[in-house]
């Protein structure tokens, strides 16, 4: 099973797509604001539902900070109130 994602994961790898320290990321920052165009987004994505998160492009797309990505990701998945969209 692989280890859940975790903020200072999250941080990570989205400096790792921002070409930024972990400790530059701006939680607050709108994504695409900060560079993040969708095939990074989606590349991103895919990294994440291997840690287990079940969340949708179209999810993502829909907030506007890397905060709002983090409410998301660390929601508990598969839920009474998670439903796919697919």
């Amino acid at each position: 099973m692989p280890a859940p994602l975790t903020l200072e994961g999250f941080r990570a790898d989205l400096a790792e797509y921002l070409y930024q320290q972990p400790d530059e990321v701006d939680l607050d920052e709108h994504p695409l604001y900060a560079g993040l165009d969708s095939l990074r987004i989606v590349t991103l994505l895919e990294r994440w539902r291997e840690t287990g998160v079940e969340v949708t492009f179209v999810e993502l797309a829909e907030c506007t900070s890397f905060a709002q990505w983090w409410q998301l990701l660390s929601a508990p998945q598969g839920g009474a109130d998670h439903h796919a969209d697919a």
